[in-house]
Formats: structure tokens, sequence, C-alpha cells
């Protein structure tokens, strides 16, 4: 069974296949490739539409290890290509830039090719400095990570300058590559609900939401009203903690101690209601196949109290941090990310709304309880710097919390069934939620006994090669306001 319409195609004309869809109003969401046993391979192709995904698939025949590039006609679909060479060795023709992006190989090592039940054994690597692109008098490269102070994931950035204006930014992400793709396939589907909670810390609800919804759609089951409305509460308090996170990096870069100090104490408390009706400050153990693991622990009214306190505090020390000029000059024209250029890539999540481009999962394809609380979609203006990104989360922030209160509300009175059996059959289904980020998805193949093959397409990388067109024109001191801009987790780029 498959929930979404698919265009088969050869390999020779998958790139004009996307590019027509794109020209029909699609935008592309993402390009998976698959490995089978007898040494073919599947592209798919995904296309988000008005209210729907599409899927367009070509079949790369035994042997067969190359094919016309997608990138040559869809320049979003670049990092795709790259990350399908690294895992699987097939080369997009055309591309111009194939060196690794999430798993840097040595010559001749086998790939890990997820989706063929055979394991490819060790991964022999093959790791060397980035090299330079920009060359000229007075030109110098920075390497930037992958360790660097603070607590960050691992990544390493190659800036070159000449002296204060960036150049030229590249980015390595591969230190954070952890096999996951082929880890789904030893697990059942229950059990990968763990695992999918875990591929991003900062998003971990909504990654086992996109997941489970893959299965539940495999096994033709409905989740039961009360689990959607809980469901979406966990999912809107993640993301009320994780915007807030990106200011408080906004405000340790600017030397706001005060504003650090007081928005550092507010998610803390996020995180101990989150703990306090769950049993888990991140959430995890809430979403289940099916539905949810049980009612909330807290009684939904005093919930809703809690919540309310938190957000007249919470809220209240935004708006002073918003009314600092000397705050608001650092984000000010900083990290600018013209429309055309975010429309173009096919941007998500606040970083695309920050530019002006309304795409939300939770209004254009609705889920949970999403429709039932007349959930609105949110832009900002066309702005497109780091502070229109900011103001689209902290604009986020205020229809999160409402969203909490009336999905609690919701339940508050009445028992109800919290669980649905889910038992995945055969096909393959594409599911997608809003996580914090953006736009989340999850392929799930199924063969009606076992899991053949989970790819999880995260915001932060279909974003994260937008970050050095961000950085156009701006300077150094200007790195950490536009990285915390794009809000991107790194455990979501390289799996």
């Amino acid at each position: 069974m498959s929930a979404q319409p698919v265009l088969r195609t050869t390999a020779g004309e998958l790139a004009q296949s996307v590019a027509a869809g794109i020209r029909r109003g699609g935008r592309l969401a993402a390009l998976v490739a698959s490995a089978r046993d007898d040494g073919s391979h599947v592209l798919r192709a995904i296309l988000a539409t008005a209210g729907r995904l599409a899927v367009i698939e070509s079949e790369l025949p035994p042997g067969v290890e190359a094919y016309p590039a997608v990138t040559a006609l869809v320049p979003g679909a670049s990092w795709y290509e790259r990350e399908i060479h690294d895992l699987f060795g097939l080369a997009p023709q055309g591309h111009g830039r194939l060196d690794p992006l999430v798993l840097p190989l040595a010559d001749g090592a086998a790939r890990p090719r997820p989706g063929a039940r055979t394991a490819p054994g060790a991964v022999e690597l093959a790791v060397s400095g980035l090299p330079g692109h920009v060359m000229g008098e007075g030109v110098f490269t920075i390497p930037y990570g992958p360790v660097r102070s603070g607590v960050f994931e691992s990544v390493q950035y190659l800036v070159e300058t000449v002296g204060e204006e960036i150049l030229h930014l590249r980015t390595r992400v591969y230190h954070k590559h952890r096999g996951i793709e082929r880890r789904f396939q030893e697990l059942r589907a229950d059990d990968a609900v763990l695992l999918a909670e875990r591929v991003e810390g900062t998003a971990s609800v909504a990654h086992a939401l996109a997941f489970c919804q893959a299965v539940e759609a495999l096994a033709e089951v409905t989740v039961p009203s009360r689990a959607a409305l809980v469901r979406v509460a966990h999912a809107e308090l993640e993301r009320i903690v994780t915007h807030l996170d990106s200011v408080i990096r906004h405000t340790e870069g600017a030397g706001q101690a005060v504003a650090n100090a007081r928005l550092s104490v507010h998610k803390e408390r996020l995180l101990r209601l989150r703990a306090r009706l769950c049993g888990h400050r991140f959430g995890r153990g809430v979403v289940v196949t099916g539905g949810v693991s049980g009612p909330p622990l807290m009684a939904p009214s005093e919930a809703i109290g809690v919540t309310g306190t938190l957000e007249r505090a919470l809220c209240a020390d935004l708006d002073a941090l918003m009314s600092t000029p000397s705050f608001l000059d650092r984000l000010r024209g900083t990290g600018m990310l013209p429309v055309g250029v975010a429309e173009a890539h096919g941007a998500v999540g606040p970083v695309a709304r920050g530019s002006g481009i309304d795409n939300d999962v939770r209004a254009e394809r609705p889920y949970a309880a999403y429709r039932e609380l007349g959930f609105v979609a949110r832009i900002g203006s066309s702005q497109g710097d780091a502070l229109e990104r900011q103001r689209v989360r902290l604009d986020e922030i205020g229809a999160s919390f409402e969203l909490v209160r009336h999905a609690l509300g919701a339940l508050d009175g009445g028992d109800g069934q919290w669980r649905a059996e889910a038992v995945p059959g055969a096909g393959t289904v594409v599911t997608s939620v809003e996580a914090p980020q953006g736009e989340l998805l999850y392929l799930v193949e199924s063969d009606g006994t076992a899991l053949v093959r989970v790819k999880p397409r995260t915001a932060s990388f279909h974003n994260l090669s937008l970050l050095s067109e961000a950085f156009r024109g701006d300077i150094f001191t200007d790195f950490v306001f536009i990285e915390a801009s794009f809000g991107v987790s790194i455990a979501g780029v390289s799996l």
C-alpha cells in the first residue's frame, strides 16, 4: 500500500519529472535512495504540494550505478545526491560536486546501502582537511570546529575571509554519523520508536510522531482522538523549548547576560513541566505506535494553570529582550536570506517563514488534532534576516502555548482509549510533521513482517545547505547569530 500517489519513471527521466512537478507548484522535499538485496536501487523524489506529498520513483537495475543528476535541473537536490553517493555509491552524472558529506569513505570501501539486508561490515573512513575554494591576495581560511567552546554539536566550518567579511563558507557534518538508517532495519516497529526519539534530541516527540504515523498508515488504523490531543500538547511544548533555545543562543552571543540567565531558567521550568506530564524532560515514551502510552501524569486543569504561569513570566522577559536596541542591532540585517533563494531551495520551518514563505505541515497537511484545534499558520515578512527568523519563533511560542492549553482543555473530564493496535502491513509510506526546525519526513517501507527501510529526512538537513547563502556580505562576528537563527540540529543532518 502507499498513502501517496506514485509516478514511476526511468532514472534517465527522473530529473525532468522532478523539475516538471516543481513547475506545477510542487516543492522538492527530499530525494531518497533504497538498496535491494539483488544489487538494484530505488530512487524516490518526494514533492510537497498543496495538501499532500507525491512520490516520483525510479529503479536502477543491478550493476547500474549512475543516473542523470537531478541537481542539474533542481539545485536544491545537491545535498541529497551527495548523501546518496556517500551511502550507496551511486553517481549523479552532471552534479559537479560529489565530495563527501555525511560519510567520507576510503576508495573501494563498502557502502552501507540502507535497505539491503546484507550488512556492509566494517566501514573504512578517509578523513582529510576541507580544501579552500577562494584564492587571492589577503585571503585566509579559518577551520572552525568540530570542537568549539560551549555546548555545541560536532560540526566543522571552513570560513574563507579577507579579514572580517566572509567570502565563502563550507560545512562538514560527518562527525555525527551514527549509522541510524541501518540500525532501524534491525528493530521491530514498537522498538524502532525508541530509536526515532533519539535521531534528534531536540525533536524527540516530532520524530516519534512522524515514525508512528507511518506505521499507523501501513497498519490502516486511526489514532484515538484523546491520544491525538496528547500528541499535540507534547509536540507544542517541544516547539516552545526548542525555539527558546535559539533565543538563548542569541543572547549569549550578544552578551545579554541577564536575559540569558532568565530565559535559561524559563527553559528549565518548561522541561520540568514536561517531566511532570509524562516522566521525561524531552517527552520520550509518550508517543507510541497507535497512540500514546497513557493519560498525562498531571491533571489537565493543573497543567493548564502551570502553563499559563510559565507563559506570562516568559513573555515578560521576551518583551524586555525585544525592546533592547543593542540586542536588536546585532540581528537586524544579519544573515539575509532573500525570498527568491529560499523559494528556489524549498526552505522549510522558521527559516522559510522568516523569508515570507508560507509552509507549515500543521496547516498544509494537518495531522494529530491540529485540524480539530483550528490551527492557523503564521508567517513572517520577507525581510529574511536573523531578526525576522527570531520574531517568527517568538510568534510561534505564543501560538504553541495556546495550542497546549486547548489540547489539555479538551482532555479534561472523562476517560477514553489511548492506543489502538498498529501492526504494519506490507508497503511504503511517507509521512510528515512540523518539527520545531520545520518539515520532518519519514519514509517507512515494510514487507509485512519487518521494517525494510526507514529514512528520516529532517528539516535540519534540508535547510543547512542554505547556511552559506545567508553569510554573503556578513562578517565573522555575525557567525553565532546566523547559525543560531537557523536553529539546525547537526544530529539531524548526518544520521
